[in-house]
């Protein structure tokens, strides 16, 4: 099966943690954000099916994935779908609900750390918003931060199977979300992850693993990753940076 991946062109986004999937599953698929709106990409392929035209069941907003006749959205429900295609959850029923839980904790994690930047509205300006942010990422850092990742730390030390993953004996989905939830911050929150990750040695072993592994550094390589902007959720202003 060919997937084809739907998401804003120019940023990683939620869409990359699909994308670290697909690539460390060898999956074949089409990342339309990619392509040329004259070779059916870009953001007019992706409102074709937001705006409800085309499917009876419309995802509320990208990533979404289209395999087969389903299109699937909601970036854990994706990987739900994938995990077991793909190779990437364990193969009991309580060790694939444990990895989907994992991932959205992290979807959590990962919208507070959205929040940091913008805290009133999305449809705002960090500009317009500047004096909210600073208040925001200070507590996020004080307190949310170390609370995040002390209890992935703590995942990866109780994980029965395995000293160096989440879930399982094996690299899961939810291992991947990690490793790049721990690149976004060192890029958003240089100073403040570099001392955050010190109490965390089994998270920055993960991170490390997980970009060390021969398709991911393929694909990091390839020119395909995109780089983190400020257009995304990882947004580096250096006047959060506390």
């Amino acid at each position: 099966m060919i997937y084809e991946l739907y998401y804003w062109p120019g940023i990683q986004g939620r869409g990359e943690f699909v994308r670290l999937a697909l690539e460390e599953g060898a999956a074949v698929y089409l990342d339309i954000a990619l392509l040329p709106e004259e070779e059916g990409g870009g953001v007019p392929a992706m409102m074709k099916f937001l705006d409800g035209t085309e499917v009876a069941r419309p995802p509320f907003a990208p990533p979404f994935l289209k395999a087969g006749r389903r299109l699937i959205g909601q970036t854990a429900n994706i990987l739900l779908f994938l995990g077991p295609r793909l190779g990437l959850v364990p193969r009991d029923s309580s060790g694939r609900l444990w990895t989907h839980q994992l991932q959205l904790t992290l979807a959590d994690f990962v919208l507070e750390i959205h929040d940091t930047h913008h805290p009133i509205g999305a449809g705002l300006y960090y500009e317009e918003q500047k004096a909210e942010a600073k208040r925001r990422s200070r507590d996020f850092l004080a307190h949310r931060l170390p609370k995040f990742l002390g209890y992935f730390e703590g995942v990866i030390g109780r994980n029965p199977d395995s000293g160096q993953w989440l879930a399982g004996k094996q690299l899961s989905y939810a291992d991947l979300s990690m490793a790049q939830v721990i690149a976004g911050l060192r890029y958003a929150f240089p100073a403040a992850s570099r001392k955050a990750l010190r109490a965390c040695p089994r998270l920055r072993a993960l991170h490390d693993a997980v970009f060390a592994r021969p398709r991911i550094r393929r694909y990091v390589a390839s020119g395909r990753r995109l780089a983190f902007n400020n257009d995304g959720i990882f947004r580096h202003y250096p006047e959060l940076d506390a």
